[in-house]
């Protein structure tokens, strides 16, 4: 069934898509969500707005979503199961369409023992694909869980995550091949580094008919130091960043390793803009998207008209 969705849109015209993260502040600042929204305008094809990411509390991304929208983005609500039981996403679901939104991201989100609430009751009722499937037969049959007819359903254009360097590797595609089957549109990948695995995974993709029936769009996020590009290498679960990329920044000095790190986002939204399959790339600029902007630009990519006319 045909969306509202302006990223359906894009990505339906065959254009190499983009889309962008704006992560909510810490509070009720408007201001902060603005700014960030700002940078962002005519650069990207829609903007995704995290659920208190890494399990951390912030503004919340259905009233986020609303805001952007009203600063003229296309925005794509982020929603976790680990904080809301299947009443709560249903009706979250409803709510954010009722605001305007027509693109939603399902996520399982990160365990609260990762955050600034470690105490909190995870909920977890439903994960990532199960949500998947309730906001396509939401869509499809007009039904919320269990089968009672809606009066107005929400038509979204849904997405999942997917992590093609997670163990084990090789289940990678078998788990995205499970997301399509569940409803996905759109797949926003974890953020790349090891362009040579990112490649076999599409290969692997592709060969099994995957890239024909759901869009994905290849995430990048720019290093700002060697002590970053360590961190993530070692702490940060799913993340293969290759030992000679982290030798790179290292030889960069001190001051250049942020310029550094630019460059090797401008080059890997090239190199994956070649790989067959790829139908965008997902910027994830951490608390950076003033930056956004000058690495598309470098990177050949193109501004565009703002998401809402």
């Amino acid at each position: 069934m045909k969306t509202e969705s302006l990223l359906e849109k894009a990505l339906e015209s065959g254009k190499f898509a983009v889309t962008a993260e704006c992560g909510p502040p810490k509070g009720a600042d408007t201001n902060i969500l603005i700014e960030k929204g700002k940078s962002l305008l005519g650069w990207v094809d829609a903007v995704n707005v995290t659920d208190n990411q890494t399990a951390i509390v912030r503004m919340s991304s259905v009233a986020a979503c609303s805001i952007l929208k009203q600063l003229g983005h296309e925005p794509i609500v982020q929603m976790v199961t680990r904080d809301r039981n299947r009443i709560a996403l249903q009706s979250d679901l409803f709510g954010a369409y009722a605001l305007g939104i027509r693109n939603v991201l399902c996520l399982t989100g990160d365990h609260q023992c990762f955050g600034n609430q470690k105490e909190a009751v995870g909920v977890f009722d439903l994960d990532s694909i199960q949500l998947l499937k309730t906001a396509r037969d939401m869509r499809e049959s007009g039904v919320i869980i269990g089968g009672e007819p809606i009066q107005k359903a929400p038509i979204f254009f849904a997405g999942a995550a997917e992590n093609p360097f997670a163990d084990p590797v090789d289940w990678r595609v078998i788990r995205l091949g499970k997301k399509v089957q569940a409803g996905a549109d759109f797949i926003q990948t974890q953020c790349i580094y090891n362009l040579d695995r990112f490649e076999t995974f599409m290969s692997q993709a592709r060969n099994i008919g995957l890239t024909e029936k759901v869009y994905i769009l290849a995430g990048v996020t720019p290093l700002k130091s060697v002590g970053m590009a360590r961190y993530m290498a070692t702490k940060v679960a799913g993340i293969d960043i290759p030992e000679e990329l982290i030798s790179r920044m290292a030889k960069a000095p001190k001051e250049k390793q942020a310029e550094e790190g630019i460059k090797i986002a401008v080059e890997t939204i090239q190199r994956v803009r070649e790989i067959p399959g790829v139908a965008g790339v997902h910027v994830m600029a951490i608390e950076w998207e003033n930056r956004v902007p000058e690495i598309l630009k470098a990177a050949g990519v193109g501004n565009r008209p703002a998401g809402v006319a």
